[in-house]
């Protein structure tokens, strides 16, 4: 049994097809673009955090509010990270926003085992950056 397709059909299904894959690189290139905008994201907080850290050194007060802010936004972008599939950074984020909502709930082999020191979430989101771009 032979179906034959018409010329209309034809041109129908090439349209549909070309819409489809324009769509297609659009996702792809907005996906590259939330990915980079949260990587981007996750070097502020390293260094908003870093800035904190090192008022504490300088007067030795420690502010509840600027930790709240800390936990909340180290732990929307374990959220984001999530949601565009970079898992491990991710996870990395969970840790530091749960540590700044209670330092006392991980302790200090975990932490270095888990590698969540600011230079290391750093890295990690420059390093995945950079392969963000290599793929554009």
């Amino acid at each position: 049994m032979v179906i034959e397709i018409s010329q209309a059909s034809w041109l129908s299904l090439f349209t549909h097809l070309k819409k489809w894959a324009s769509n297609l690189r659009r996702a792809n290139f907005e996906r590259k673009a939330e990915s980079m905008t949260a990587l981007q994201d996750v070097i502020r907080a390293v260094r908003k955090t870093a800035i904190y850290m090192r008022q504490i050194k300088r007067l030795g007060e420690r502010n509840e509010q600027k930790e709240e802010e800390l936990s909340l936004s180290w732990t929307n972008l374990g959220f984001k990270l999530e949601e565009l599939n970079l898992v491990s950074l991710a996870k990395k984020c969970q840790i530091s926003g749960k540590h700044w909502s209670d330092p006392e709930h991980y302790s200090a082999d975990f932490l270095s085992k888990a590698d969540v020191g600011l230079e290391a979430i750093e890295k990690s989101a420059l390093t995945l950056l950079q392969e963000i771009k290599n793929k554009t």
